[in-house]
């Protein structure tokens, strides 16, 4: 069986219970405007998908700003601050949001870069925190409401759909760049396998939506013609439903809980 076969009897599943799967599409690591955000931005018009851009604060320019303010469809999400790796030395898994700082050092930081972004974008930035490389450490998660966001986004399963009062999780589950395997396109097995699999988990036990993820500064052209490919096809799949970031984070929530404090 094709793993588009098997992506359809999936999605068969999900019509024979009578639901419809959710899934939504992030990409990573905006900072300035270029040919590879150029050939994000046409992807996202010839696909008509809703696509959430996460933006690092502290390396955003204007030039970048200037080239959003022609797709306003796109919702913008904040990336960290720096996209800076603060492990310490020898640890093998980078993290920006870790333990390995003052807590408010880190929060201070995160204010400092949705100032940022509101200067660049106004009040377009949805305040949903995507950490770099997925990780954020527990200890700092309680404390994303308290400074005003109330939305997260990592990678893979989320365990609760609201990890702390006030704050809702949506994060992705297959990301279109093999990392440890040569950081090129992961291959189309491989994703579709993942979606698979994340769906099939969504179904039976936790009900989020999927979340497909891609790096367009990092993408070579087997990645950008399977995002293309992916797109055409979904688009014919029926109990598929493709939600923006804005509905999935904003849409839906408590009167007065829509915005930062």
């Amino acid at each position: 069986m094709s793993n588009w076969q098997a992506l359809d009897d999936e999605l068969g599943r999900w019509r024979d219970a009578g639901r419809i799967a959710e899934l939504w599409w992030r990409d990573d690591d905006a900072a300035d405007a270029g040919p590879e955000l150029d050939r994000l931005l046409v992807a996202r018009g010839e696909s008509a998908m809703p696509l959430a851009l996460a933006v690092v604060p502290a390396r955003a320019t204007t030039a970048l700003a200037a080239r959003l303010a022609d797709e306003p469809a796109v919702d913008l999400l904040q990336h960290g601050y720096a996209h800076v790796n603060h492990a310490a030395p020898g640890e093998a898994k980078k993290i920006e949001l870790g333990p390995h700082r003052p807590v408010m050092m880190v929060l201070g930081e995160l204010g400092t870069g949705w100032m940022a972004l509101e200067r660049l974008f106004g009040a377009r930035p949805l305040s949903v925190m995507v950490p770099p490389w997925n990780r954020i450490a527990p200890a700092l998660v309680p404390t994303l409401p308290e400074i005003g966001f109330t939305g997260l986004s990592t990678f893979g399963a989320r365990r609760r759909a609201q990890p702390v009062r006030g704050l809702r999780q949506v994060n992705t589950h297959a990301d279109l760049i093999d990392w440890k395997g040569g950081r090129g396109f992961a291959g189309e097995e491989a994703v579709l396998s993942s979606l698979v699999r994340a769906l099939a988990h969504a179904r039976a036990e936790s009900g989020e939506p999927v979340g497909l993820l891609s790096h367009h500064l990092a993408m070579d052209g087997g990645a950008w013609d399977f995002l293309k490919s992916f797109w055409e096809r979904t688009r014919t799949m029926s109990g598929l439903r493709v939600r923006s970031a804005h509905e999935l984070f904003v849409a839906g929530l408590p009167e007065g809980e829509e915005t930062r404090v």
